[in-house]
């Protein structure tokens, strides 16, 4: 027998040794779900007091350049930074918000059935 057929033949027996002993993960629970949608929650709401502070920043200090060509990087700058800071602050709100909406899923009578169900 070669020593590749061999090794082939151990690793398959270690296969099957690790399937036998490896056990479900446990399923996720109302107290995940929950501590998860506060830390989200607590994320979004950092998220719109800098993006009031960058719209404030940009609303005391108007970008003003002669060029054209500046104006226009100044602008796209500005645009680009009051947009990320509320597409942050909508992404946390929105996936605080459907963690909370599982949690209170989670507590319904049946939900455990309804996750074994493929």
């Amino acid at each position: 027998m070669s020593e590749t057929q061999s090794d082939s033949q151990d690793l398959a027996k270690a296969e099957k040794a690790g399937d036998a002993a490896v056990s479900p993960k446990p399923r996720k629970g109302p107290i995940s779900f929950l501590t998860g949608s506060l830390t989200s929650f607590g994320l979004g709401w950092l998220a719109l007091q800098l993006s009031a502070k960058v719209v404030g920043y940009y609303a005391e200090h108007p970008p003003h350049y002669e060029a054209r060509f500046a104006q226009s990087i100044a602008v796209f700058m500005k645009t680009l930074m009051v947009g990320m800071s509320f597409l942050a602050t909508f992404t946390f709100a929105f996936v605080g918000l459907g963690l909370f909406l599982t949690f209170i899923r989670s507590l319904l009578p049946g939900w455990k059935q309804a996750e074994e169900t493929p």
